[in-house]
């Protein structure tokens, strides 16, 4: 089989995630923007992903694909049944994107868990837990994406599987008859974006992953991690395996981290497997502040640079005309706890993401709790939502009345008001437990918004004194002594941050942009055709 990066010819990628179609984190910006990547280096390129109950096809310019419409085989131990799946199709970017129409998935309305909606029709599906067939939509999401590629004649040289929702590819296109014959040409990736506990997409259920996959029994009891089959470890027979950062992959196989993802990263050292790491890359056209209007900003501003003489800052009209909005709660969609006054020259600390342990938010409310009694000049505006007693922990903070006006929460999440959030912010707060790679740095530091991050997995991309700040030991006081030394900065020395902002803007352009990274993809392609 060719190893030349440059013979690598379709590929297809299948994702439960795909920019703004359909979203829960990192995945979706990964997967279309590498897709889009491919696609401008020539490339054939096919996404395919479920059509969950919240999307509407035609209002996303989709079109039923004519003569696209198959059953397949989902049985239960006891049951046999099939499940019936048509196609809606448009292409983007170059990129063509299909979205599988299925019962199983429309009546889903999150990606991943439930919602409140769906708590309302049955109590059961408890507002943000899990789908209870999460193994079945993933299973079907497979066959179905290696049906229609049979159904439209395509033989791809590489699939490209995301996370374990897609990691049970390789072993059907191996060991299912059908599959096996017409994919023998095709070489498989699995990327890990999340190996932490409740990502594997694992099954305890031997009885069940075997007969609902209709993998040999060797397949399901020779890939147990823990006493559940693991599609990850699964992959890792068939498939080249990378992770999305180069730090991320040698923690999981070098270093006690490993724990979090219940060994995951040692057991596949165990069995020789190689774990590439490559870093995610963004592309920062998208962040382009020159085009504020476009990124729902009312002003811009350029990154590193000091406003024209007699001109405002464009971060701080931005942060004004921000606390206004949430003085006048116009922020539809979102819960608003807390205020945030207009206090030109304090630093403003940011966050979005999940409320959870797994991103420090414990960590970060021990650092509040420290920082702010000690020093009244600065301001901390958080936005996300997540574990029901960490939220609970921000409302009764923000509601403080020793807090008015420096301390607000915005629980819920909306695409441009986080644009408005970053433009605002002088620090972003990303105390994560750990991090496979973030997204969030890369975006901060675009919009002049310096990190101040926990120096695990793939934050190590942010150099500590000169394009972020830093902390190592895993606690609040960590964080805190951090923010303290941020906040020393921007109030001893502004043109050093305005040199930190610039300096983080370069590294983005001249390593992490998708152009860039794109090309170590397709050397990881070449050697998943030659593992054929």
């Amino acid at each position: 089989m060719p190893s030349d990066p440059a013979a690598i010819g379709s590929i297809v990628v299948i994702t439960r995630e795909y920019g703004t179609l359909a979203g829960a984190g990192g995945v979706k910006d990964v997967a279309r923007q590498l897709a889009l990547a491919l696609a401008g280096s020539g490339r054939r390129v096919l996404v395919i992903l479920p059509r969950y109950g919240f999307m509407e096809p035609r209002d996303l310019g989709f079109a039923p694909a004519a003569g696209l419409t198959f059953e397949l085989d989902l049985s239960y131990p006891q049951e046999e049944r099939r499940e019936s799946v048509s196609v809606w199709r448009r292409t983007e970017g170059g990129v063509e994107v299909y979205l599988l129409e299925s019962p199983r998935f429309a009546e889903k309305l999150g990606v991943y868990t439930y919602t409140a909606q769906e708590e309302r029709r049955n109590p059961d599906h408890r507002q943000g837990r899990g789908h209870y067939d999460y193994f079945a939509m993933n299973v079907l999401l497979q066959k179905a994406a290696l049906c229609l590629l049979i159904s439209i004649s395509e033989r791809p040289a590489v699939i490209h599987c995301h996370d374990g929702h897609a990691a049970l590819t390789p072993a059907l296109i191996r060991e299912v008859d059908g599959f096996r014959h017409y994919f023998r040409d095709s070489g498989c990736l699995v990327t890990i974006h999340n190996a932490g506990l409740g990502y594997h997409q694992e099954v305890a259920d031997l009885p069940f992953a075997q007969r609902i996959t209709g993998l040999p029994l060797r397949v399901i009891a020779g890939h147990l991690l823990n006493g559940a089959f693991d599609p990850f470890l699964a992959a890792a027979s068939y498939a080249a395996l990378n992770t999305v950062s180069e730090n991320y992959a040698r923690e999981l196989r070098e270093t006690d981290a490993d724990a979090l993802t219940g060994w995951l990263g040692h057991a596949l050292k165990k069995r020789g497997v190689i774990l590439q790491g490559i870093t995610n890359g963004i592309d920062p056209a998208d962040f382009d502040l020159t085009n504020y209007q476009a990124l729902g900003l009312p002003a811009g501003f350029t990154p590193g640079q000091p406003p024209p003489a007699g001109q405002r800052a464009g971060k701080e009209v931005c942060r004004e005309e921000l606390g206004l909005a949430i003085a006048q709660r116009r922020l539809a969609g979102i819960r608003q706890d807390g205020g945030l006054d207009f206090r030109p020259g304090q630093p403003l600390f940011t966050f979005i993401g999940r409320l959870s342990t797994q991103k420090g938010v414990d960590k970060m409310i021990e650092a509040l709790k420290y920082l702010l009694p000690i020093d009244r000049d600065f301001q901390i505006l958080i936005m996300g939502s997540g574990q029901p007693e960490i939220e609970e922990a921000l409302i009764a903070m923000s509601r403080d009345p020793r807090h008015h006006g420096r301390l607000c929460l915005l629980r819920g999440f909306d695409p441009q008001l986080a644009n408005w959030v970053y433009a605002a912010g002088d620090f972003f707060l990303i105390p994560s437990r750990y991090e496979p790679c973030g997204l969030t740095d890369f975006i901060a530091q675009l919009f002049a918004n310096l990190p101040v991050v926990h120096h695990v997995g793939g934050l190590v991309k942010v150099v500590d004194g000169e394009t972020g700040f830093a902390f190592h030991e895993f606690s609040g006081l960590a964080l805190a002594e951090a923010m303290r030394r941020a906040m020393r900065l921007y109030r001893g020395s502004p043109p050093e941050l305005l040199a930190m902002q610039r300096a983080a803007v370069g590294l983005i352009r001249e390593r992490y942009t998708w152009d860039k990274v794109r090309e170590r993809y397709l050397e990881l392609y070449a050697v998943a055709r030659e593992a054929i």
